[in-house]
């Protein structure tokens, strides 16, 4: 009895050819030609209708490089291809638009604001120098800055961190439901309306004088809740399985937090506070309401006015001049490299408290 092999349908000989499930596939740089091209274009059409800003010559390439990139996939890959590469281009188009403003801010502001930044900008004050004349420097804001910013640290850190952890790990009821409504509430509160509410108080009822330390009570207002919020989403990232295997070795709960939960969540909590920081480093309303203006230095934030680098900012702004216009210039450069500073710093902490997983 003979048993019959089939061989597989195909070539002669039974083997079988090149697959046809492959389908056609636009080259890998054809995504960067495309964009080139449409560059091009973009600013061949900006030219010849006489438009004279270049982000209208963006957007026009911008349009091109999706319509484009949609219209060949379709008719070399397919319907279902094109619209992966539709989304795709969309993608990188958003995120060029929202790179771009940071890009052209810091570009101008650090083309403007090189022009007097150096180190004598850096170690002296406004003291015995008039706002229309050259000169003078931000060591009275530096300095009423970095004591109002750590102020304010001192007092919403401590609070926001105890209250997400209530929160997270103890909060129950009704109790923890208002906690959370008006920490929703506090998130959207006006910078100035945190300045009146102190003002109010601590000035004009207590009858205390304009310092660092009433603005620093209402820059930690505003602080608190970002700090409440992103500790307490961070500790919800912590397993479970975490805190029950503490538990379950007879560790005490507040131990179990301090020792397994909050060095887990170490780096989003680092990355939380220093959110907050930048957030309360440029607010000007607190800080005109309640530190008032000084062009001497000031190294005491509990007695008297001070400076602040938001202040200062607004302030040789106002002056009209160009002299003015470039210290401007100069502190708001100082700014942004001292809120990069922290964010460094932030990294740098969180890295080396993370916690570390053996072989």
């Amino acid at each position: 009895m003979s048993i019959s092999t089939m061989k597989p349908t195909g070539t002669p000989g039974g083997e079988s050819g090149p697959s046809n499930l492959k389908a056609a596939r636009l080259p890998r740089w054809s995504p960067y030609v495309i964009a080139v091209g449409s560059l091009a274009v973009g600013c061949g059409i900006g030219l010849a209708a006489g438009l004279d800003s270049r982000l209208q010559w963006g957007l026009i390439a911008a349009i091109l490089f999706v319509a484009v990139s949609y219209i060949l996939s379709a008719t070399v890959e397919g319907g279902r291809q094109a619209k992966d590469r539709l989304a795709t281009s969309m993608v990188w188009v958003m995120f060029l638009l929202a790179v771009v403003p940071l890009a052209s801010l810091v570009y101008e502001t650090v083309q403007r604001g090189a022009k007097v930044f150096n180190g004598y900008f850096l170690s002296h004050s406004m003291g015995v120098v008039a706002d229309k004349e050259t000169g003078g420097g931000i060591y009275h804001a530096i300095i009423g800055t970095l004591e109002q910013v750590g102020l304010a640290c001192l007092i919403a850190v401590p609070i926001g961190l105890l209250t997400a952890i209530y929160l997270v790990e103890y909060g129950r009821g009704k109790l923890a439901k208002a906690v959370t409504f008006f920490v929703d509430v506090m998130t959207g509160i006006p910078s100035i309306v945190a300045g009146l509410f102190v003002l109010s108080f601590w000035i004009l009822i207590l009858g205390f004088d304009f310092s660092g330390w009433a603005g620093a009570m209402a820059l930690s207002i505003l602080m608190m809740p970002v700090v409440v919020r992103s500790t307490e989403e961070m500790l919800k990232l912590v397993p479970n399985e975490l805190r029950e295997a503490s538990l379950a070795l007879g560790v005490p709960k507040w131990r179990t937090i301090l020792k397994v939960v909050l060095p887990t969540a170490i780096g989003g909590i680092t990355t939380g506070v220093m959110l907050a920081i930048a957030r309360i480093a440029g607010e000007t309303a607190p800080v005109l309401l309640l530190v008032w203006v000084n062009p001497f230095i000031n190294t005491n934030p509990f007695d008297g006015a001070q400076a602040s680098l938001p202040l200062y900012i607004y302030q040789q702004y106002q002056s009209g001049n160009q002299a003015g216009y470039d210290r401007a210039w100069a502190a708001a450069l100082a700014l942004i490299a001292f809120i990069m500073i922290l964010n460094l710093v932030a990294r740098g902490v969180a890295r080396w408290k993370a916690p570390t997983t053996g072989r």
